[in-house]
């Protein structure tokens, strides 16, 4: 499990000052990806290993393999690879993952999708693969950025939109330069809705698909629900989204008396059994114990740590990776998960 495969680097282009498009060759592994997916890097920084995820931006049809990485302030990787990634260098990353995808089409659709800042990167590939296979699909993109300096892949939408004229349209919304209020400020509830009464035809729409910062992001989806649309036709991705301080936790949970908890955890058909640090995640203590469990982006937005609670209860701090049918079958995020019980079983499972 998390196993990790070698991509050289082929190719580094800025798409703005602060964010690249990366193309890499898969020097071994299956890297077939759905459109929507991403990929998790390892590299070891002053001797710790530091995983992070970007989002595949190449199309489906593209015959190359492109993530798109944003520097992030006081970000590690991002910074390394915006200035001291080069051409020919190699990057170690797992098989591409996640579920953020358009829905298998049956005739001709509407999708609409809200982007936000880097979010555009799996929106970018679900929209340049959609358009190449559905010739009678129509796509409309409302993307939220700080200013046009920042508008990461802003001609690579424009060609898409001249070679697609009348099946895509995007709609820039700019915290300033606008001369257009509509098209000003941030996406919020009420932005939304003035979309929809004079831009956007909601009731037309087949699917949704929303990536951005989590206030963002949870703004549109209630905007989207109270404007009548089916939550099984709303797809989002999160990123940038904090851990909470789990130090401070643990602290406060040793301070107060509390115990931890005996966890068995199972791995490739082997089980071991450890003893867990009071307000300690389950993946915080299969690393701790040096088990290779499987982990990512740790703030429970990605599913890579999914494991299945087999004994005992367990408590998730946030869940925006896993679907209702999945926690009622007692599917957990570890790196999210506290014990509520005195011991605690789980499983990691192949997916």
């Amino acid at each position: 499990m998390a196993q990790f495969h070698d991509l050289e680097v082929t190719a580094i282009r800025h798409t703005i000052r602060d964010a690249v498009e990366v193309t890499l060759r898969p020097k071994g592994g299956d890297f077939t990806f759905v459109p929507g997916q991403y990929l998790t890097f390892r590299r070891d920084f002053d001797g710790d290993e530091l995983r992070r995820s970007y989002s595949i931006c190449s199309g489906g049809d593209d015959g190359v393999l492109q993530v798109g990485i944003k520097r992030v302030d006081g970000g590690a990787f991002s910074s390394f690879a915006n200035t001291d990634l080069r051409v020919g260098d190699v990057l170690q990353a797992m098989a591409p993952q996640g579920r953020f995808r358009a829905k298998e089409a049956t005739g001709p659709r509407h999708l609409l999708a809200f982007a936000g800042g880097s979010g555009i990167t799996p929106i970018l590939s679900i929209l340049r693969t959609v358009l190449a296979r559905e010739p009678d699909t129509r796509f409309t993109l409302v993307y939220a950025n700080r200013a046009a300096a920042t508008i990461m892949f802003r001609e690579e939408l424009e060609d898409l939109k001249n070679r697609h004229m009348g099946r895509f349209n995007v709609i820039h919304i700019l915290e300033t330069e606008q001369d257009i209020p509509l098209f000003e400020g941030r996406v919020d509830g009420a932005k939304c809705a003035a979309l929809f009464r004079t831009w956007i035809d909601i009731d037309s729409v087949d699917q949704a698909l929303i990536c951005g910062p989590e206030p963002m992001m949870l703004a549109i989806r209630a905007a989207l629900l109270d404007h009548g649309m089916d939550k099984d036709r709303i797809t989002y991705e999160l990123f940038g989204s904090g851990q909470p301080g789990r130090a401070k936790q643990r602290a406060a949970a040793r301070a107060g008396g509390a115990t931890g908890a005996e966890l068995t955890i199972t791995l490739e058909g082997t089980s071991r059994t450890i003893q867990m640090e009071p307000g300690q995640t389950i993946l915080e203590a299969g690393l701790a114990n040096d088990l290779a469990v499987p982990y990512a982006c740790t703030a429970g937005v990605c599913s890579t740590c999914m494991c299945r609670v087999t004994a005992g209860e367990v408590e998730m701090a946030r869940n925006h990776a896993l679907e209702d049918y999945e926690v009622e079958k007692g599917y957990v995020l570890s790196c999210q998960s506290t014990p509520l019980t005195g011991a605690v079983s789980v499983v990691y499972e192949d997916h």
